[in-house]
């Protein structure tokens, strides 16, 4: 033998079969706690009916927006059919609908359906029809975005026609 070969000890019978026993034993431990966990999202995903166009949706914006929200039963809870499209803060709405309202973009159409825990949980409005507990499913238009520091500022110095005297443009 000369000084660069490398001695090879023969495997003991069955080692191989082990070694690919404890590899599959892994992958199926692995594929059991994704299967666990995907119930367990933190997050909201987000349908896209139709894709909006621009900058992603902030925390920092303020939206107009046209909306639908509804019960597993299909009972409709809250509509801006009727009485209009409706403006708010992204940060001051629920959780799950801020998280919601941050993977869209002006223009689009989406869905999504809110888990009770990014709603309102064990807690709801008073006087709604939304049970303790309920997942909200949801129908959202957006039709408008802007920073919330531009609308503020906007407001603090007059917005035209806005019933403080100023003439419309």
């Amino acid at each position: 033998m000369s000084v660069t070969q490398v001695p090879l000890r023969p495997l003991k019978r069955g080692a191989i079969a082990k070694l690919w026993f404890g590899i599959l034993l892994l992958i199926a431990a692995g594929l059991l706690l994704a299967w666990a966990g995907a119930g367990r999202s933190t997050g909201v995903r987000v349908k896209t009916i139709e894709a909006g166009s621009g900058p992603v949706i902030t925390a920092a914006d303020g939206v107009l927006v046209e909306y639908e929200g509804k019960l597993d039963d299909g009972t409709v809870f809250d509509t801006s059919a009727g009485r209009g499209p409706a403006f708010f803060p992204v940060g001051g709405v629920v959780p799950g609908f801020s998280q919601a309202l941050q993977k869209m973009q002006k223009g689009g159409r989406y869905e999504f359906t809110l888990p009770s825990e990014l709603a309102y949980g064990d807690k709801p409005p008073a006087g709604s029809p939304i049970p303790p507990n309920a997942d909200l499913h949801f129908s959202v238009h957006v039709l408008e975005v802007a920073p919330m520091e531009a609308i503020m500022r906007g407001a603090q110095g007059g917005v035209p026609g806005a019933g403080n005297g100023q003439p419309e443009l």
